[in-house]
């Protein structure tokens, strides 16, 4: 499963949105400088999201080739789900009809 962000979002990324987009890029398990670009964050950024969510046990370590990798855990990868279930809600919520066709609710 591949995280969906809604259509027409702000700029600017939820923290439960960045955390759930970390989970989905370590989900095959990668380097922090592979997260840091893909999911573009600062160092100082990453290093905290990754503290987070090893501590609150969404995301493991473990040593590859001498190298730290990240990977999700269980409770991790039910949390991006859960994440994922939220913005499929919130992305239907944000139309509603008007003579019969659907249109953006607000105007980002």
């Amino acid at each position: 499963m591949t995280l969906t962000i809604i259509e027409n979002s702000p700029k600017r990324r939820d923290k439960l949105v960045i955390m759930a987009e970390i989970i989905d890029i370590a989900k095959k398990g990668t380097s922090k400088t592979h997260i840091m670009f893909k999911a573009n964050l600062s160092f100082s950024q990453l290093k905290q999201y990754l503290s987070l969510l090893s501590h609150t046990s969404l995301l493991e370590t473990s040593a590859y080739n001498g190298r730290v990798i990240y990977k999700p855990t269980q409770k991790g990868l039910e949390f991006m789900e859960r994440q994922q279930q939220i913005m499929d809600l919130l992305n239907e919520d944000v139309r509603v009809y008007r003579n019969g066709v659907k249109t953006p609710l607000f105007d980002y």
